[in-house]
């Protein structure tokens, strides 16, 4: 199963397997949040970011300022 087809009883279940017990009327709001989360997820895994390097690589020191416009 995945988090898409996340139900709420699943959700329980993941929630207190991970030592987080939840009230029962906090079910449905986790499971929504969840596939929310693995939908945006998914987006991201989808792009492309070729040579773009890791964000330790970016030297604020190294950033030429232009003015112009």
């Amino acid at each position: 199963m995945s988090a898409s087809d996340l139900a709420p009883p699943d959700a329980a279940r993941w929630a207190a397997r991970a030592g987080l017990p939840l009230p029962a009327d906090r079910h449905a709001a986790v499971a929504a949040v969840a596939r929310h989360i693995h939908s945006v997820v998914a987006v991201l895994r989808e792009l492309d970011f070729g040579d773009t390097p890791p964000a330790p690589a970016y030297r604020v020191e190294e950033e030429k300022h232009d003015a112009a416009v």
